[in-house]
């Protein structure tokens, strides 16, 4: 029977995975602005197909961190005081880009405009670069001693394992958001959002490949849960391969919930790999945070529980119904950015 110390870790993966999955396209729309648009307009409607959506999107990592500082404060206190200097930049990337989708629509100035175009790309491009980075230095393990503190040196954050896994983040976001741009848009936009999505698909599945090899090579998520793991990392490939035709056929919406399942697929992967551990110790196993040395105590998980159990319906069903809201496709008309 799954006890509460399990159920968190469960819905703390549900959250991370609901953010890259929504966030994802977000992310990758953000970055097509500068390789898609061939103008103005252009990129305005592109921004303007997140517009409704990327604000609530990122509720899912709020509430995500939120979880692990209330069921898991080991976890908490280790990873985001180690990942202090990466989490600031995340912060800020994010903070960029939500200050720019409001102000590039409001300023006078080409230059400015120009500026503001650049924040949206680069908050749009370093954030899933740095989560890459940083599950994968988890996945890997970080050098954590028996106080649960983390004295990471550079080499620890960036590996050639860590890097890969923030450029495969990042071309997964990218194609997911192309793919979202084939549903919101139309006409010439439309077409070249599902030819460029034709070429990335590939690139996709190279990175996934090249990642896959290394995590043979720097982890153990081929022995610690192999028979959940390798499954998963096959269905991976599969949905990739389903995009990549759905595109050629035309069939955005497939297309789309493929480059969507095969973001859910790889961070659960992730989080499949470490459980019952949150973070691996690269000085011993015996110093690996799990989910129940890192954990609050039963009563703190029970209310938490219940909180949950009560709230989390009319969370989702707001979602939901805003996505049905704002689910018209966006042709230039009536531009609010």
């Amino acid at each position: 029977m799954m006890g509460l110390n399990e159920l968190w870790f469960l819905l703390i993966a549900v959250l991370f995975v609901g953010f890259f999955f929504l966030e994802g396209f977000d992310f990758g729309v953000g970055i097509s602005t500068r390789f898609l648009a061939k103008n103005d307009l252009e990129r305005r409607i592109m921004i303007n197909t997140i517009g409704p959506f990327w604000d609530a999107n990122e509720v899912w990592l709020l509430t995500g961190g939120g979880a692990i500082f209330a069921a898991f404060p080991h976890w908490y206190a280790t990873m985001f005081s180690g990942y202090y200097v990466p989490f600031v930049f995340v912060l800020l990337a994010l903070i960029g880009r939500g200050v720019a989708f409001e102000f590039r629509g409001k300023v006078q100035s080409a230059r400015w405009t120009k500026t503001w175009d650049y924040v949206v790309f680069f908050g749009s491009l370093l954030p899933p670069f740095l989560f890459g980075v940083l599950f994968t230095s988890i996945l890997r393990g970080m050098p954590i001693d028996a106080d649960m503190n983390m004295y990471a040196g550079f080499t620890d954050f960036v590996n050639l394992y860590s890097i890969t896994g923030g450029v495969t983040v990042t071309i997964l976001c990218f194609l997911h958001g192309l793919s979202f741009l084939t549903l919101r848009t139309v006409g010439d936009l439309q077409n070249r959002s599902r030819a460029l999505a034709k070429k990335v698909v590939w690139l996709a599945l190279a990175a996934l490949v090249a990642f896959v090899g290394l995590s043979y090579d720097q982890t153990d998520i081929f022995t610690a849960r192999a028979s959940v793991t390798v499954p998963m990392i096959g269905a991976i490939v599969i949905a990739y391969v389903l995009a990549a035709l759905f595109l050629t056929k035309k069939r955005d919406g497939l297309a789309f919930v493929s480059s969507g399942a095969g973001i859910i697929l790889t961070v659960s992967v992730i989080f499949a790999s470490l459980f019952p551990r949150v973070m691996i110790s690269s000085l011993s196993s015996a110093y690996d945070l799990t989910v129940y040395n890192a954990a609050s105590g039963p009563y703190s998980l029970k209310v938490m529980t219940i909180v949950a159990v009560t709230l989390l319906p009319f969370v989702i069903g707001y979602q939901i119904w805003s996505y049905y809201v704002f689910r018209k496709r966006v042709d230039g008309k009536d531009l609010t950015y």
